[in-house]
């Protein structure tokens, strides 16, 4: 009996101390709810990607958070952040982060890490360009990655009946085409000296060969110096017009749009330009196709997107990370796209304007969003410019026949074991 009462003094005891717990978390629960709310905010991004009022209107009523957006040029956004991290303050409390700075945000520590769910990580494959370490420091909003396109017309004169499946397709069918003087010159690749050339020798390694660095990051001999042999061979047979040497990207990408060229690898905006009469001369001549592989088609792109985070220095960083997530959610992908064109980052909801016809002549588009990867293995470096700007310089001195494709590939080389040292 005794021992029966002790048992129960036990329980009785243990229900007691339970019961409180439970109080207490449930209070902790209400009062981490509460932080957010009635706060307000700062978001800085480009004017491109800015929410309109309604969509922020709409937020604050469901959360109680008031956003003050603050549209910045995205050239001058990087800088800020920069100065005000020397400074130990934030810019805003969420800002636009580009895929390229993410190397360098993370090892200064100027973002905030954030807590995104298994099931939005694998709706988002372009999230990969914000993770280091398998930490997310930013979630993408607007996507970018690259998709093939060609011109049915030209390869039609040219006698040709397929699609380019491999990168000896995209050669072969350059050369049938410039031969038969369908167009002068085929193929459309930036080859400046700036970063659209860095990107596409990086892509073209990538889909080509499916590695571009090592895993102590630097580059793969094999795979690189293959991708140069091919802009040069491109290059010297005549292939690609010459004023992409010092042309922009944009414009050598716009010689699609233009029916200049038969052949492009470039950014997905394309599947609406090409079809836009305001800026095409080849509406519903042009087809979004897989990329090019070694031997058939690739298993792999590579994205170029846009995101946000949270800094560093922000006051209001609970409140932030509830806006981040409304942000790049399902929904607001939607409305996103509606307002600013913003091709969505989730496969989900790119999958449903594809199927509601909202995106039209989307070809490939979504079978090759779902096949974007990472080229770097341990996410973006931190000395991400200075290795572009050697890349590009390098690949810009070998198509003006200043260096060799070997020379090209060496000095690259040399320059980024140099960094990756450091």
């Amino acid at each position: 009996m005794k021992r029966l009462k002790s048992i129960l003094v036990i329980v009785m005891s243990f229900t007691m101390v339970a019961s409180l717990f439970v109080g207490c978390s449930k209070g902790e629960e209400k009062k981490d709810a509460a932080k957010s709310s009635g706060k307000e905010i700062t978001f800085m991004i480009p004017e491109w990607g800015a929410p309109s009022q309604e969509m922020l209107n709409e937020f604050e009523k469901e959360s109680s958070i008031k956003v003050k957006v603050n549209t910045v040029s995205w050239d001058d956004i990087r800088d800020k952040i920069s100065v005000s991290a020397a400074g130990k303050t934030a810019p805003a409390d969420v800002v636009e982060v580009d895929w390229s700075w993410v190397g360098e945000f993370q090892s200064a520590g100027w973002l905030e890490p954030l807590k995104i769910s298994k099931e939005d990580i694998e709706d988002m494959p372009s999230i990969q360009s914000f993770m280091v370490n398998d930490e997310v420091l930013a979630v993408p909003y607007a996507n970018d990655f690259r998709i093939a396109y060609y011109n049915t017309e030209h390869f039609k004169k040219a006698g040709i009946d397929a699609e380019p499946k491999t990168w000896d397709d995209i050669y072969n069918y350059s050369k049938k085409i410039k031969e038969d003087n369908v167009t002068k010159y085929p193929y459309a690749i930036p080859l400046s000296a700036e970063e659209s050339t860095t990107t596409s020798l990086i892509w073209l390694a990538f889909a080509k060969n499916g590695v571009v660095f090592n895993d102590d990051n630097t580059l793969n001999k094999e795979s690189v110096l293959d991708a140069l042999k091919y802009i040069d061979k491109l290059n010297k047979e005549g292939l690609v017009d010459p004023i992409n040497r010092t042309s922009k990207g944009m414009d050598a990408y716009r010689k699609l749009t233009k029916g200049e060229a038969s052949m492009l690898i470039g950014p997905t905006s394309f599947v609406g330009r090409v079809n836009d009469p305001k800026e095409s001369q080849v509406v519903d001549k042009v087809t979004p196709i897989m990329l090019p592989g070694k031997s058939d088609k690739s298993d792999k792109t590579m994205a170029l997107p846009e995101g946000i985070g949270i800094t560093k220095y922000s006051k209001n960083k609970e409140a932030a990370e509830e806006f981040v997530k409304w942000y790049t959610s399902a929904k607001m992908q939607e409305q996103l796209f509606e307002k600013n064109n913003s091709i969505p980052t989730r496969t989900t909801v790119l999958e449903k304007l594809i199927k509601e016809n909202k995106i039209k002549n989307s070809g490939a588009m979504l079978e090759q969003s779902k096949l974007i990867k990472s080229p770097f293995p341990k996410g973006v470096p931190n000395y991400y410019t200075e290795m572009s700007t050697a890349m590009f310089n390098a690949v810009n001195k070998m198509v003006n026949g200043e260096l060799t494709p070997e020379e090209a590939y060496n000095q690259m080389e040399t320059k980024i074991n140099e960094l990756a040292k450091k």
